[in-house]
């Protein structure tokens, strides 16, 4: 009973360890991704040797790196219910886990190209899922009855690109951030609308 018991904080202990050395990574890569592995093994505390043996060369690391913050980013818009929360929660949850996807594993996020199978088919996933969520929310009045979802979609993803820019760093600036962009795809910028017989041309 206990021999087969045993292995199990074996295997969480090394799951810690690998989490450990990815943070590291996305910590030392983005600062300087030209580091090397030891310096990355430094900022993990862990030895040289600890990382080998968990990946086989540099390259493996970041792609280990990569793939781990494509299933962070899978599970951030999971995690938002984006089917059967209501499509303004929704909308709000998403940006907001994406927003500490994006901000937290930046350098991650671009390590892979978009075509890579792993990453195209999560990005896939994520797609049909934002797709329906805005048909959704154009269903529950958020969004014109003539909007164009797939334009809609596009335009929301550059307003998170640069929101994540900003390079919020606590959950608070998170918040408002996501605040930020849901009020600007649902509201935009425009005042009321010209009245009858106005050409909004200077007189």
């Amino acid at each position: 009973m206990a021999l087969s018991d045993s292995p199990k904080p074996l295997r969480a202990d090394a799951e810690r360890t690998v989490r450990a050395i990815l943070e590291a990574a996305e910590r030392v890569l983005s600062a300087n991704p030209a580091a090397t592995v030891e310096q990355i093994a430094e900022a993990a505390g862990v030895a040289r040797t600890t990382v080998h043996r968990r990946f086989a060369s540099r390259e493996a690391l970041i792609t280990a790196l990569a793939a781990w913050a494509t299933q962070r980013f899978r599970e951030a818009v999971e995690a938002a219910c984006p089917d059967t929360a209501p499509p303004a929660v929704a909308l709000y949850q998403v940006t907001a886990n994406v927003l500490r996807v994006k901000t937290g594993w930046g350098f991650a996020m671009g390590a892979l190209p978009t075509d890579a199978p792993e990453v195209a088919r999560v990005h896939a996933g994520v797609l049909a899922q934002c797709e329906r969520l805005f048909a959704r929310a154009r269903d529950a009045g958020l969004l014109r009855a003539d909007t164009d979802v797939d334009w809609a979609r596009r335009v929301y993803y550059l307003l998170i690109h640069e929101a994540a820019a900003e390079a919020p760093d606590t959950d608070a600036a998170v918040d408002a951030l996501a605040t930020r962009v849901v009020d600007t795809l649902l509201h935009g910028f425009g005042g009321p609308a010209l009245t009858s017989g106005t050409t909004g041309t200077p007189g």
